[in-house]
């Protein structure tokens, strides 16, 4: 029996009188030669229609895009733990530039004491004779306007003398070049300033040379006994008794 030219063959018959679904590809590219497509001349994939007609699953657009979502997942993470180091780095080479600030800010601060200390060391003799001419009262006309702008220009730097007769003596802060005893005391007494002393704040760059004195060990502790036996004998001999 000889089939007629009309005849459809099994694979020739129209997918809506078979039953199975059609898949038209409308990718804007050909995945097979990677040019633009014609809109208005998209076709059904032809590799999707084999399929079909196969048996086989058309999903080889779904499996590209898993992988292209797989391998944007990974760049993801390699950017974030990029992301991560160039951040520890940046924050690591901030905390070193901080400490170094400080550092360099601290030895700024000790390098100007330091100078304007050693400045200040050095005028002390000048100081001590403009205080030896006031004393004199030798300090007149534009000697005495000087000598104000020079004491001036020390206390601008918290630079002030210290020292004075009847301070208690304290070997932190005064240097005793003469030493002797004295009724009248209770203790270590600077009793004479042979050199003021010089202080900023509560450094001392210079200790004040002082004359101390201290009470008389050898005179007999008056007592309340002594004092009133004392008075008894003035009123007996004021009585003529």
């Amino acid at each position: 029996m000889t089939d007629s030219p009309n005849a459809q063959r099994p694979g020739d018959r129209d997918p809506e009188e078979t039953g199975r679904p059609t898949v038209r590809d409308k990718r804007r590219i050909d995945p097979q030669t990677y040019q633009v497509r014609d809109p208005a001349g998209s076709t059904p994939s032809t590799a999707a229609a084999e399929g079909v007609g196969n048996g086989a699953p058309a999903a080889s657009g779904v499996d590209d895009q898993v992988a292209e979502s797989s391998a944007s997942a990974e760049e993801i993470a390699s950017l974030k733990t990029q992301l991560a180091d160039r951040t520890a780095d940046l924050q690591r080479v901030q905390a070193e530039y901080v400490n170094y600030k400080r550092r360099v800010d601290r030895d700024r601060d000790l390098a100007r004491k330091g100078g304007v200390e050693s400045v200040l060391r050095e005028l002390l003799p000048v100081l001590d004779s403009l205080q030896a001419a006031r004393q004199h009262e030798e300090l007149t006309g534009g000697f005495k306007g000087m000598a104000d702008e020079i004491e001036k220009l020390a206390a601008k730097h918290d630079l002030e003398s210290y020292g004075a007769e009847g301070d208690p003596f304290d070997p932190r802060i005064h240097e005793a070049l003469m030493h002797a005893h004295a009724d009248g005391l209770t203790g270590p007494t600077c009793v004479t300033i042979l050199q003021p002393g010089y202080r900023i704040k509560d450094q001392v760059i210079r200790p004040a040379r002082v004359a101390v004195a201290e009470p008389d060990e050898s005179a007999p502790a008056a007592t309340p006994e002594a004092g009133e036996e004392a008075a008894q004998d003035d009123n007996n001999a004021g009585t003529g008794q």
